[in-house]
């Protein structure tokens, strides 16, 4: 299982993030701190942490080829990340999201479109050779914002109430941004870790995707969810307090 990879399916886009220090009032011209492209997409992210952690890790998706899609690409391959499994649709576009990060307050206010990129179909995974990958990530984790969807105010609430949809002796994960996360396995006990805040809060685009990651991360070397539930919290904590993720890990555990 050594040199088996991750694979995390999902979307790739453009964040184009915008740095202010205080968001902008309707209907006024406000100067920005910083602006920044950065490859972004829930699935894309968590390959770029789980890259900085040390583990061989591939991405499947869709791309618009152009001038976006070389800039993405040429990120892929700074982070080493397998992206064999890419498909190209030639007469779509590149999905892009608008982003204001706000250094006073570490929210950030996100803008998608993705007009016309088709998803990866059941038919494109059916191809795929699953003997390479030790782990594969769809979705199982449960956001905050999913959670509270579907009338929740807690992240144990959430579990209780949403096990019975997911297969017999599954483990589902919801992480409550600066309350933690909790984790339930068939055994009906809840599990939590406290979340580890910066300083600071800088930056918090993309601290859920480092949180699945960093669990993913864990749990496919052999760890027990505690222990994942933990790691998951420590290193979205150390993302929230620095701007993109290069900074988020200080050694490779």
């Amino acid at each position: 299982m050594g040199d088996k990879k991750i694979l995390c399916i999902g979307l790739v886009c453009l964040d184009i993030i915008n740095v202010v220090d205080k968001y902008p009032e309707e209907d006024t011209d406000t100067r920005c701190l910083s602006q920044r492209w950065q490859r972004g997409g829930n699935a894309s992210n968590s390959c770029t942490v789980l890259s900085l952690l040390g583990a061989p890790c591939a991405f499947m998706g869709s791309l618009a080829p152009g001038h976006v899609a070389d800039f993405v690409l040429d990120d892929f391959q700074k982070y080493q990340i397998d992206i064999s499994l890419l498909s190209e649709h030639p007469h779509s576009s590149f999905p892009t999201s608008m982003i204001i990060s706000n250094v006073t307050t570490g929210t950030r206010t996100i803008l998608h479109m993705n007009r016309n990129l088709p998803d990866v179909s059941a038919a494109d995974f059916s191809e795929v050779d699953l003997s390479q990958y030790k782990w594969i990530h769809w979705e199982v984790f449960v956001s905050k914002d999913v959670a509270m969807h579907f009338g929740f105010h807690s992240a144990a609430s959430a579990l209780k109430g949403l096990y019975h949809r997911v297969k017999k002796g599954a483990v589902l994960i919801c992480a409550w941004a600066e309350k933690g996360a909790d984790a339930m396995g068939p055994d009906g006990i809840v599990v939590h870790s406290d979340a580890f805040p910066p300083e600071a809060v800088v930056d918090t685009l993309g601290a859920g995707d480092t949180f699945n990651a960093s669990v993913i991360y864990t749990l496919s070397n052999g760890g027990g969810v505690q222990e994942a539930l933990t790691f998951g919290c420590q290193v979205a904590g150390r993302k929230c307090g620095v701007h993109g993720y290069d900074e988020i890990v200080t050694k490779k555990e």
